[in-house]
């Protein structure tokens, strides 16, 4: 990846961080409920996709942490664990073809646990700084399209009122993060800020100049 992403980045990296202060803000008011601590991975076998401005931050502060080697053996995970969600969302959109709810197959699927091809064996996160929004947030109450969602490790009782993170508006600043990128790089596909990528294809994706659709100045 030879595009100059850097200031795309930096806001990305502002949002990161005031994501950051509403979960700190959360857990300090909330100490007993916040279950998150080390070693508690409960989150690292969630199912989720990242946005274009997330695929690329993460990708490229990946290929800057590790190389070689250690490299090489964690894209080889990535892309077994690729396989597996690619098989689950196959199945799943012949499920939702032949008339299953697609609401209850989604649940489904919500409570598959793949294993994040990024975590350690020592149940450690091996680019926890660098990790992305979903897993920052994921061990306090957060929304979704009107519906709340907290950890199954949490203290959290369902039901009563604490401050919830209301997600739809941090994937909308994704969203808009990814539409500028795509616009400033001019790719010649315009609805490239749509596409939404698993951590596993983030990881063995070469985000080139072809593949983003970049156009070059006559």
């Amino acid at each position: 990846m030879t595009l100059n992403l850097k200031e795309h980045f930096v806001k990305y990296e502002a949002l990161v961080q005031m994501v950051d202060a509403v979960f700190d803000r959360v857990k300090k008011e909330f100490p007993k409920e916040v279950f998150c601590r080390e070693k508690c991975s409960d989150c690292c076998y969630a199912i989720f996709d990242l946005t274009l401005i997330e695929a690329l931050y993460f990708k490229d502060r990946f290929l800057k942490k590790f190389a070689g080697k250690e490299k090489n053996e964690f894209i080889a995970i990535a892309d077994k664990t690729d396989r597996v969600l690619a098989k689950m969302k196959r199945n799943a959109y012949k499920e939702i073809k032949n008339g299953a709810d697609e609401l209850e197959i989604v649940g489904k699927m919500s409570q598959e646990r793949v294993r994040c091809p990024l975590l350690g064996e020592d149940n450690l996160c091996v680019i926890y700084e660098y990790r992305p929004i979903t897993c920052r947030v994921y061990g306090i109450p957060t929304s979704t399209a009107g519906v709340s969602h907290i950890c199954g490790r949490t203290n959290f009782t369902q039901g009563k009122p604490y401050p919830t993170l209301n997600m739809d508006k941090i994937y909308t600043q994704l969203q808009l993060l990814s539409a500028q990128l795509v616009k400033d790089i001019k790719s010649s596909n315009i609805k490239m800020h749509e596409m939404l990528i698993p951590v596993s294809m983030a990881m063995v994706t070469d985000f080139n100049e072809e593949y983003l659709g970049v156009r070059k100045d006559e």
